[in-house]
This record gives structure tokens, sequence and C-alpha cells, in this order.
């Protein structure tokens, strides 16, 4: 299941030059370090696996990323809304906004 997170921001044609996504770079370093870590850590549970160590404790691993995926994504979130939602504000477009953030919450969402 492909995840198309894009950084950039579609252009909606109303004009204006499209804004970057995202944010400060250091706030991108950040969730991009933390991505990074959680890469290695679901690299180490592919390990676990491969030498039939015991599925309890590959679960409490999965768990664990589980728990640190759900915490970049509130990351994310946070800085959106703090962001994008009030340069939409605006910028008088928030509706588009609202409706492509309510999109991506139900794919987001179970």
């Amino acid at each position: 299941m492909g995840v198309d997170f894009n950084i950039s921001h579609h252009h909606h044609g109303d004009g204006h030059s499209p804004h970057p996504h995202v944010h400060d770079a250091e706030s991108l370093q950040r969730i991009v370090n933390r991505l990074s870590r959680i890469e290695g850590h679901v690299r180490g549970i592919k390990t676990m696996v491969q030498e039939s160590r015991p599925c309890p404790d590959v679960l409490v691993q999965i768990a664990a990323v589980r728990g640190a995926l759900s915490r970049v994504a509130r990351i994310i979130l946070d800085e959106h809304l703090t962001e994008c939602i009030s340069r939409a504000a605006k910028e008088g477009n928030i509706e588009v906004e609202i409706e492509e953030l309510k999109a991506a919450l139900d794919r987001f969402l179970p």
C-alpha cells in the first residue's frame, strides 16, 4: 500500500504561487530524524523475525513502532494545522484546505 506523502503543496489554480508545504527546515529535519529512527527500528524487527525470535518480543517491538509512527503523525498534523490552515485562512481558501485535510484523515484513521 503506497502512502503518497508528498511534501510539495498542490497548486489550486487560484493565482497564487504554490507555497512549499512544510514549515521551517529545523522541524522538517526533526521529523526526518524520527522517521529514520523508525526505519531502523523496523529493520531490527525484520532481523528478529529472520532469527525466529519469540513472537511476543516481536509484537512488543511492532507496538513500539506503531506508537512512534503515531507520534510522528501527530507532529505532522499539529504543524499542518498551525501553518497551513492559518495560512489558508489568511488567503481565503480555507474550505479547500479543510477538504484536503479531511480526505487525508479518512485515509489515515482506520
